[in-house]
C-alpha cells in the first residue's frame, strides 16, 4: 500500500524526526511503501495519489490543545482528500494532549477523510511498533 506520512511539527525543530523514522521503517517492514512530507515546506499537492495518509503531529504548547497551522495549510493545498482512508497520531505531550488529538481529528474529517485509526504516542518506539499495524 502506497502510505503518506505527513510530519507537522509545532515548532521549527525536529521534535517528531524520531518518531516518523520509527513509523517509517514499522510500516515499511510490513511491506509498504512510505513517503514521508513536511506540512511546513510540502504543500500536499500530491497527496491525493496515495492509498493511505497518516498525519503526525504535536499539541503547539503544553498548555494547549492547538494543533500546528502547518496542518490545516497542507489540507487545503491537496485538490481531494475525500473518503481516503487516514490515521491521525499525536505526540503525547502535555496536559491537553486529548484536546489536541480532538482537533487533529476534526481538521481531518473537515477535510472529507475517513480516519480509521488514531493513537496518541509517546516514544518514538511506541510509534514504530504501533505503525506495523497500519494497512494489516
Amino acid at each position: 500500500m502506497r502510505i503518506a506520512l505527513v510530519v507537522a511539527p509545532a515548532g521549527s525543530g525536529n521534535s517528531l524526526s524520531a518518531h516518523a523514522e520509527a513509523m517509517a521503517k514499522g510500516m515499511g517492514s510490513m511491506g509498504h511503501r512510505v513517503d514521508s512530507f513536511d506540512a511546513r515546506t510540502d504543500d500536499g499537492a500530491r497527496l491525493p495519489a496515495y492509498e493511505y495518509i497518516l498525519i503526525l503531529s504535536e499539541p503547539v504548547s503544553a498548555f494547549s490543545g492547538k494543533i500546528p497551522e502547518c496542518v490545516t495549510k497542507i489540507f487545503k493545498n491537496a485538490s481531494s482528500l475525500i473518503g481516503k482512508k487516514s490515521g491521525a497520531f499525536l505526540r503525547n505531550s502535555g496536559l491537553f494532549s486529548g484536546k489536541a488529538m480532538t482537533n487533529l481529528m476534526l481538521a481531518m474529517e473537515k477535510e472529507g477523510m475517513h480516519i480509521n485509526w488514531s493513537e496518541q504516542v509517546g516514544k518514538a518506539e511506541e510509534a514504530g511498533v504501533l505503525s506495523k499495524k497500519i494497512g494489516a
